[in-house]
């Protein structure tokens, strides 16, 4: 039975989360509810130069198969990145990609926007919202951006954070930061983020004081930095295999480590020209550095620890005179030089570009990468050969057999759900989105009822959105002991609301004021409307790379051919086929679920 599919003029945002779809449409809720419990059922089992490296050749590749890789390096394909890749190859565009310098875009976002607040205001978490999606949206530099959001959910920071909530500022320079280092070595990324402020409130070693009659210092950080940044809690083999000792995990830590290392973080605290305790402690005498928010943390003899600190087996003696500098440079070494680094960071690496379940050679692989610091691939290698290298770390993961062999589409093992803001990433790059204002309005999206259940650095704790061992209860995940991070915050009241929302992101655009801030333009499409086969060709190789089944192309088509086009004023119906393509491949599994 053929149904007539139509959208309706935009109502306002308030009438529209009322209303969600017209009611031809609103069959695409269950819809997807289904398409996504499929999904669940089939992971069931069963079956320039870079730094140190040498100047890649052109390898060309299918448009198909570029795609893909952008679904993976990038916040999604559009036509021209497409067009690069498949003329060059992969590792060309990771040239150009590397080649590009680092800035502060959002630190300086947020610095325009105080500058235009009036006496008395301040900057909110929309203003980082604004410049997170300008950058996802039309940044050249892809492959930074979107490695630098992946490093946000291992490194996390978040704005849901009552010590962080009040220094956006502080937030943007915290995505810069990563973004700066997201080329480096991880040692100096490590490094980085432990003596950003923001770090420091989030994870309350800023102010941390050596002990003193009851007192002792806080632990927070001690523990974090080990078993989420660094080392894990049990030890790995290279492959990232646990290592046991009579059946059992062996720990990588226990509680006399974090105790040695939490004597490391003290003395830390606000940056400025000198270090009176008032700043230390961040009174209002002498006046804080206005830049206090931005800087590294400095150090504060006065208060450091000076006993003997011993954690993973390294001791710093006790120290008569404090020396927060060496005790800081001896704990990063230690932990950097840790044989479960490699394994855990490359695992955690993998999961958030590419696929939930790596192989364990894989995983190998990627670890010798950053352990040697380099990278080849057909004649063509990057990284300095410094251990941590993270251009060759990230060469490792994007160009690996596993993930550039377009068979492991087919393997119901392999692949990740796109969460919900790489979704909408997707949809702004395919689509060449621009905005009106410049600032890409588009605010705090955390409400999985009428929005996307997810905001960039607002996760709800410092185990990010979703752990990277969520195992979906009473699922056949659970029963083929494979993970799925995202399902943690997947479920039927955010598959309606994404499926809402992007029906009316589709339509009408996203972000504030009316029209709405950020418009796609389908300009390429509309011209492919008469045409439903060649409009779902352009469609599936952008948002999936050609993978669409013929299944799903069927009920594209179907829903596109109910649309008529009036010869006499053709423009609305080639628009409502264009919305109800996209709209339906954004909602498909072969969309949700990146391959």
């Amino acid at each position: 039975m053929r149904h007539s599919y139509r959208f309706e003029a935009d109502k306002g945002i308030g009438e529209d989360r009322m209303r969600r779809f017209p009611d031809p449409v609103r069959p695409m809720n269950l819809l997807l509810i289904c398409l996504l419990a499929l999904v669940l059922g089939a992971c069931s089992g069963g079956s320039v130069d870079s730094a140190g490296g040498s100047t890649a050749a052109a390898e060309p590749t299918t448009q198909p198969e570029a795609s893909r890789f952008l679904a993976q390096a990038s916040f999604g394909a559009n036509m021209s990145s497409v067009d690069n890749i498949s003329a060059n190859g992969y590792a060309i565009w990771l040239d150009q990609q590397f080649a590009m310098p680092a800035g502060s875009p959002h630190q300086d976002y947020l610095v325009s926007v105080i500058a235009a607040l009036a006496v008395g205001q301040s900057p909110q978490d929309s203003h980082v919202m604004n410049t997170f999606w300008r950058q996802a949206a039309t940044a050249p530099d892809q492959l930074r951006q979107r490695v630098a959001f992946a490093l946000s959910q291992i490194f996390v920071v978040s704005l849901t954070n009552d010590a962080v909530s009040g220094y956006r500022r502080g937030v943007a320079s915290y995505l810069d930061m990563l973004g700066r280092q997201a080329f480096g070595n991880y040692r100096d990324l490590l490094e980085a983020v432990t003596l950003h402020p923001m770090m420091g409130l989030f994870l309350s070693h800023l102010r941390n004081q050596r002990e003193s009659g009851n007192r002792v210092p806080d632990q927070n950080y001690a523990r974090e930095v080990m078993q989420l940044f660094s080392i894990g809690l049990y030890r790995l083999n290279p492959d990232g295999s646990l290592v046991s000792s009579n059946g059992q995990p062996v720990e990588t830590y226990g509680q006399a480590d974090i105790v040695g290392l939490s004597r490391v973080f003290t003395g830390f605290s606000w940056a400025g020209p000198d270090k009176q305790n008032g700043r230390f402690f961040g009174s209002d005498v002498p006046p804080p550095d206005p830049n206090r928010d931005v800087l590294p943390m400095q150090d504060y003899p006065q208060f450091h620890s000076i006993l003997a600190k011993n954690f993973l087996g390294t001791t710093i003696p006790a120290q008569s005179t404090p020396d927060a500098r060496t005790s800081l440079r001896i704990a990063l070494d230690t932990i950097f030089n840790h044989p479960n680094v490699a394994p855990f960071f490359a695992r955690q690496l993998i999961q958030r570009l590419v696929t939930s379940n790596p192989s364990a050679a894989y995983i190998g692989r990627v670890s010798q990468a950053f352990n040697s610091g380099r990278f080849t691939r057909n004649g063509w290698s990057t990284g300095s050969g410094r251990r941590g290298d993270l251009r060759a770390t990230i060469a490792a993961v994007l160009l690996d057999e596993e993930a550039r062999n377009m068979a492991k589409i087919a393997d119901p093992t392999f692949g990740k759900v796109r969460e919900p803001v790489l979704r909408l990433a997707a949809w702004m790059r395919a689509f060449n989105v621009t905005s009106t204002s410049g600032n890409f309005l588009l605010g705090v999206t955390d409400d999985p009822a009428s929005s996307l259940g997810q905001s960039a650095m607002r996760s709800p704790s410092v185990f990010n959105f979703y752990r990277p061992g969520y195992v979906p209860p009473n699922t056949a995940i659970a029963a083929a002991n494979l993970v799925a991070p995202e399902f943690q915050i997947i479920h039927e009241v955010s598959v309606a609301g994404y499926a809402n929302f992007m029906r009316t992101a589709v339509q009408s655009g996203v972000g504030s004021n009316t029209p709405r801030d950020i418009q796609p333009d389908y300009a390429a499409e509309l011209a492919l409307a008469n045409d439903p086969d060649r409009l779902i060709d352009r469609i599936d190789l952008l948002l999936t790379y050609g993978t669409l089944s013929a299944e799903t192309r069927s009920a594209i088509r179907d829903a596109v051919n109910s649309v008529s086009i009036n010869t006499a004023n053709p423009t609305p119906g080639r628009q409502n086929r264009v919305y109800l393509a996209t709209l339906f491949a954004l909602s498909a599994p072969e969309f949700v679920v990146q391959k």
